[in-house]
C-alpha cells in the first residue's frame, strides 16, 4: 500500500460503495476503498436489477456487460400465500442478473486513483481529527490506515454505524436464508411468497443459468426451524422437490420500521446504502437504494465546504429517498398483513 493516511475512506465496496468511489475519484482526495466481499461470504440476493435501479442508471449513463445478465429474463411475478392458498400474477421488469458479477463490475470501473484493499475491517476508533481503522487483510496481514472522512457502506451488520452511531443500532433486523437447486423441467418463474405460519415478511423464488433459488427473510428466533418449515409447504405447492441444495447462503438484513432507523452522518463519519437503513421494508430491494445513496453522498462532498456542509446536502439529496423508504414501510404493513393481503389478492389489484 502506497498511503495508510486518508481524506476518505470507505467501507464495503458493493454497489453504495463503489457507486460513492468511482464518483468522488476525481475530486483530488485521497479515497481508500476496503473491499470484504467474495464468492463464498456474499450476502443473500435475488440478483434481479429493479426498474429504480434501473432508471438510475440510466440517468447516470451506467450500463452492463451482457455476461452479469443470466436466463431468464423476468416480466412477471407470481404472488402466493401459502396460507391461504391464493395466488395472483403481476407485471414487473426486472433484469436477473448475477449479484456477484454486478458488484464486481461496479468495482472494476473504480479508478486507479482510488486505493482499493482486500479485507475486513475489525474495529474503527476515533481520534481528535481522524479515525483508525485496523484492517485484518485478505492474505492475513493486519493493516492500520486512518482517515479525516469515514464513509460506511457495509451493510446490516454495518462496523461504521456500530462503532461510531451507537444510539442508533437498534433497527429490526432478520435472518435471510438462501439455498441453490438443480431442479428439472421446472416452470422458469419468479415467486413472491408469504406465509405468515413462518415468517412476517416475504420469500422469493426463481431461476438462474439452470439453477432455482428459494430463500427468505425469518425472525433471527428460530430462523433455520422456519426456514425449513415454509420450503417444504412452497416445494408441496409447485410440486417439486427442494431437499438437495447444492450451496447454502445467509445473512442479517434490515428491514426500517421508522424515520429514525435511518442514520446519515455522525460528525465526520458518513453512511450510505443498507447501512444507512436505506433499504425497502417490503421487498428488501436494495440496489437501487445503494445507488442513489452513493450518487447523493458524492454531490455532498463535491460541494460541501466542511462536514456540516456535507451533512446538510446529503440529506436533502437524501429527502426524496427517505421517504420513498418511509411509504416502503406502509406498503409492508400492508402486504404483511394477512387479512388487508387476502383482501387485494382477492380484489385483482395487481400494483400494490
Amino acid at each position: 500500500m502506497s498511503n495508510t493516511i486518508f481524506d476518505i475512506a470507505v467501507i464495503g465496496a458493493g454497489p453504495a460503495g463503489s457507486t460513492f468511489a468511482r464518483t468522488i475519484a476525481d475530486t483530488g482526495r485521497k479515497v481508500l476503498l476496503i473491499d470484504g466481499e467474495t464468492k463464498e461470504n456474499m450476502k443473500p440476493c435475488g440478483g434481479l436489477l429493479s426498474p429504480d435501479a434501473q432508471k438510475y442508471m440510466a440517468k447516470y449513463r451506467m450500463t452492463i456487460p451482457n455476461d452479469i445478465l443470466v436466463n431468464p429474463q423476468i416480466f412477471a411475478v407470481d404472488t402466493v400465500d401459502l396460507v391461504a392458498q391464493k395466488a395472483t400474477r403481476y407485471q414487473r421488469h426486472y433484469l436477473n442478473m448475477d449479484r456477484y458479477l454486478f458488484d464486481k463490475y461496479l468495482l472494476s470501473i473504480v479508478p486507479d486513483s482510488v486505493e482499493i484493499v482486500r479485507g475486513r475491517v475489525k474495529s474503527i476508533s476515533e481520534n481528535p481529527d481522524r479515525y483508525c481503522i485496523e484492517i485484518q487483510l485478505e492474505s492475513g496481514e493486519k493493516l492500520t490506515v486512518s482517515s479525516e472522512y469515514i464513509v460506511g457502506a457495509d451493510g446490516a451488520s454495518s462496523v461504521v454505524r456500530k462503532s461510531l452511531f451507537q444510539d442508533r443500532i437498534h433497527v429490526k433486523k432478520y435472518v435471510a436464508i438462501q439455498e441453490w437447486f438443480r431442479i428439472e423441467g421446472i416452470e422458469p418463474w419468479y415467486y413472491c411468497i408469504f406465509d405468515e405460519e413462518t415468517s412476517d415478511s416475504c420469500s422469493w423464488f426463481m431461476q438462474k443459468d439452470g439453477y432455482s433459488i428459494f430463500g427468505g427473510a425469518f425472525d433471527p428466533k428460530n430462523n433455520r426451524e422456519n426456514y425449513e418449515k415454509q420450503k417444504q409447504k412452497f416445494a408441496e405447492y409447485i410440486g417439486y422437490s427442494l431437499d438437495n441444495a447444492v450451496k447454502f447462503e445467509a445473512c442479517l438484513v434490515t428491514s426500517p420500521r421508522k424515520r429514525s432507523d435511518f442514520a446519515l452522518s455522525n460528525g465526520k463519519a458518513f453512511l450510505i446504502g443498507e447501512a444507512a437503513g436505506f433499504i425497502s421494508a417490503s421487498s428488501f430491494e436494495g440496489i437501487s437504494c445503494a445507488l442513489i445513496s452513493g450518487f447523493a453522498l458524492s454531490e455532498a462532498f463535491r460541494n460541501g465546504k466542511d462536514a456540516d456542509g456535507i451533512k446538510k446536502i446529503y440529506r436533502k439529496k437524501t429527502l426524496k429517498l427517505r421517504l420513498k423508504l418511509q411509504f416502503k414501510m406502509f406498503k409492508r404493513f400492508v402486504i404483511c398483513n394477512p387479512f388487508l393481503r387476502k383482501l387485494i389478492m382477492k380484489s385483482g389489484i395487481t400494483s400494490v
